[in-house]
């Protein structure tokens, strides 16, 4: 009796610091849904080279990352018997795929990708943008290709990326006269869940911004940041009616809290007057402990045990690099350039 074929994920996260719960509501929920149906090969890097290129300059804050990463992937759930998890660097079969594809992309092309015409502005580089940076996108697509992905959750924003890859699946597929690359689809996160926005009301959730909520945060830190939470500007006496459009409470509530039915009502009454932010904002505190103690505990149970962790990084990358090197073998096949085989 045949089985049937698996669809296969490539997912993964640059390690440049801890993971926060923007990370899980956009991506790693999804990830562990997906893991525990037993339909997907999940291959989840964590995407040391892609963070290099714009922390060149400070390794050591990748490589004090790569365990954060680790710890928050098993943490949220990432079984490693269920799920590849594999470091970037470690597949030396992606470099040369990058390589190859490169010379199937033009310059403009690139400049046209909104998600980096996007992080190019928000990381000011001016007309100083390092290479690497510039070309990721043709790395992301060696990394999706390389396992053979045809899903790979995502943000919202990465949509662009996922259309690049698939231009250059079909540009060597066509030059090359063989169907030996595959075609990725997104799956994104719930409407209104692919991005979450900061504390501060910034409409997004980024380290860089300091607005984060991180998933090792510990229940004293959690409550501190809730109770100081940007809400509505104009609520500024319990009695007041208040706005729930644009309040950060309110959009964190509406993901996080599994009542819906309270939440509506929360709405009404903070409409009409008569909810204190400060009310509002120890039922968020509850629900997001109740979310987030769970996650704590299993990470602590992993920081003290390191050598466990990078065993399952070293396994996962040896087995991520026997596929991706069989996917360069027929790359190279199809180019010709296997001369001495």
């Amino acid at each position: 009796m045949m089985t049937e074929k698996k669809h296969v994920i490539l997912t993964g996260d640059r390690p440049t610091g801890k993971l926060h719960i923007g990370h899980y509501v956009g991506s790693l929920k999804n990830r562990v849904a997906l893991q525990n149906t037993g339909k997907y090969d999940t291959y989840i890097m964590i995407a040391d080279q892609q963070a290099l290129t714009d922390n060149a300059r400070d390794p050591e804050k990748i490589r004090h990352s790569l365990h954060q990463v680790a710890l928050d992937y098993l943490a949220v759930g990432i079984d490693p018997k269920k799920s590849t998890i594999l470091v970037q660097s470690q597949i030396p079969a992606l470099s040369e795929l990058t390589m190859h594809y490169l010379n199937l992309v033009t310059v403009s092309r690139l400049k046209r990708n909104p998600t980096v015409k996007t992080e190019i502005k928000q990381k000011k580089f001016g007309e100083s943008v390092p290479a690497g940076f510039f070309i990721y996108p043709v790395s992301q697509a060696a990394d999706i290709t390389a396992f053979k992905a045809d899903t790979v959750p995502v943000g919202d924003d990465q949509e662009p990326m996922l259309e690049q890859t698939r231009e250059i699946v079909r540009t060597f597929n066509r030059i090359y006269q063989q169907d030996i690359l595959v075609e990725p689809e997104g799956v994104f996160p719930p409407k209104g869940e692919g991005r979450i926005p900061g504390l501060d009301g910034n409409a997004k959730m980024s380290k860089s911004l300091g607005n984060c909520i991180y998933l090792s945060d510990d229940a004293d830190t959690i409550q501190k940041k809730v109770m100081s939470m940007y809400t509505d500007p104009t609520h500024i006496k319990v009695s007041d009616p208040g706005h729930v459009e644009g309040n950060t409470v309110f959009t964190y509530l509406d993901i996080f809290d599994p009542d819906k039915e309270h939440v509506a009502k929360l709405k009404e009454q903070y409409q009409a007057g008569g909810l204190g932010d400060v009310k509002i904002k120890r039922h968020l505190n509850e629900v997001l402990q109740a979310v987030l103690e769970p996650i704590r505990k299993r990470r602590e149970e992993y920081a003290a045990n390191l050598d466990y962790v990078d065993q399952i990084l070293t396994e996962g990358s040896a087995k991520a690099n026997r596929v991706a090197n069989q996917t360069l073998k027929e790359v190279r096949d199809a180019i010709g350039i296997n001369y001495f085989d």
